[in-house]
């Protein structure tokens, strides 16, 4: 069994504009207020280096593995922290339209430390997964208008 926290937001723009802003791991220190420290590259297999900063705690190193990615789509990596706790966290994008999809992070917490050290954070997880689908939803809109913004005055519209 496992344990699961989520947050989901509705963003005004296209996947690709949201993939974009999530794929690239080295911008992340200018916008990501959950993972402000950020090296890797997106490939099964591939350990990741970030800094998590939940609200109210010490932030820490850790070193998730891909387990599997899609473009437009979903990035998903591991973090194993001993035989009785781990978990698999994702970001996820699902399309509704070319101008709208909704974007949602969160992890599943597996065996009997892991599910509990997740109950005993759950707040400050949710509160950090909350910041980092703001963070996503303002600046891929804000980017998503000055695309429109940019196409508009090349059509001189």
């Amino acid at each position: 069994m496992a344990f699961r926290i989520e947050h989901r937001i509705g963003v005004a723009a296209s996947a690709d504009v949201i993939w974009d802003l999530i794929s690239n791991l080295d911008g992340w220190k200018s916008w990501n207020p959950l993972y402000p420290e950020a090296q890797g590259k997106l490939t099964i297999g591939g350990v990741l280096k970030l800094t998590e900063a939940l609200p109210g705690k010490d932030p820490r190193p850790i070193a998730p593995v891909v387990v599997d990615w899609e473009p437009r789509a979903q990035i998903l990596w591991r973090l194993d922290s001993g035989l009785m706790s781990r978990s698999v966290r994702y970001l996820e994008i699902e399309s509704l339209s070319e101008t709208g999809c909704i974007f949602a992070n969160g992890a599943f917490f597996h065996g009997m430390l892991g599910e509990q050290a997740a109950k005993a954070s759950r707040r400050a997880i949710q509160q950090g997964y909350n910041a980092l689908g703001e963070a996503v939803k303002a600046i891929s809109e804000q980017r998503y208008r000055e695309q429109v913004g940019d196409a508009d005055r090349a059509y001189g519209a």
